[in-house]
């Protein structure tokens, strides 16, 4: 894979997620701060970005979203194909759903 290639695909991802970030902090904040992993203040400021914000932002060639954990438990329990999956994926979102939240710095 070329290295445009990657820095093309991020500024995807990117986009994607920005644009799914903004919808869910403004159709339901309180789900969408749980879901994201993100502070009240980082909602605030996903609502306020403007269009032209958001490209510009995407254009980034750092990846914007991270992976809310990071610890192989949770991952493990994500990842989990065996039969019991509902409840791996209800475990892991309690696990979750105790860390504490991304925070501008």
């Amino acid at each position: 894979m070329k290295s445009t290639d990657t820095y093309n695909d991020i500024k995807e991802v990117n986009l994607a997620y920005l644009m799914l970030a903004q919808n869910m902090v403004r159709s339901d904040r309180e789900t969408a701060i749980f879901r994201l992993g993100v502070s009240e203040e980082i909602a605030d400021i996903l609502d306020r970005l403007t269009p032209g914000q958001v490209l510009k932002m995407a254009a980034s060639d750092m990846l914007l979203c991270n992976f809310r954990f990071d610890d192989a438990l949770l991952l493990n329990l994500l990842a989990n194909h065996e039969r019991d999956r509902g409840v791996g994926h209800i475990h892991a979102a309690i696990l979750a759903a105790g860390r504490p939240v991304e925070a501008v710095a």
